[in-house]
């Protein structure tokens, strides 16, 4: 299941919805509007099965925040990009399965993602 941050806009979610890629975003199909980054998101997750989390706050990017359960993806581009990174990581050999993102705490960028897993104290990154 993929989580929309409200943060993203309705144009990239339209776009996302054009690719037929199905997300459900925070205050308008799940969860409240203006729910707290770490005090309602994370519990939030915590409550659903497998989701791969998609944002623009960097603060998700923190290794601290690895948890088995689901995947938090911080998209560092620019707003109207994020459809269309959001769908090049979806698309990614390491990243295409709900199974294979499990567990990561992701860092979306143009020229590539970055990226910790559970148990590794190291960041990988790997290039578009």
């Amino acid at each position: 299941m993929n989580i929309l941050d409200e943060d993203i806009g309705a144009p990239e979610c339209e776009r996302l919805r054009a690719h037929k890629i199905h997300f459900r975003q925070i205050g308008v199909e799940i969860g409240s509007s203006g729910m707290r980054d770490y005090e309602g998101v994370i519990p939030l997750l915590h409550q659903l099965k497998r989701p791969t989390f998609f944002t623009l706050d960097h603060g998700f990017y923190r290794p601290t925040l690895w948890h088995q359960g689901y995947c938090l993806v911080f998209l560092d581009v620019w707003e109207d990009e994020v459809a269309a990174y959001i769908r090049r990581f979806l698309r990614h050999v390491t990243f295409r399965t709900q199974a294979q993102r499990m567990g990561k705490v992701v860092r979306v960028y143009h020229s590539g993602v970055s990226y910790w897993h559970v148990n590794v104290k190291k960041a990988q990154a790997l290039s578009w």
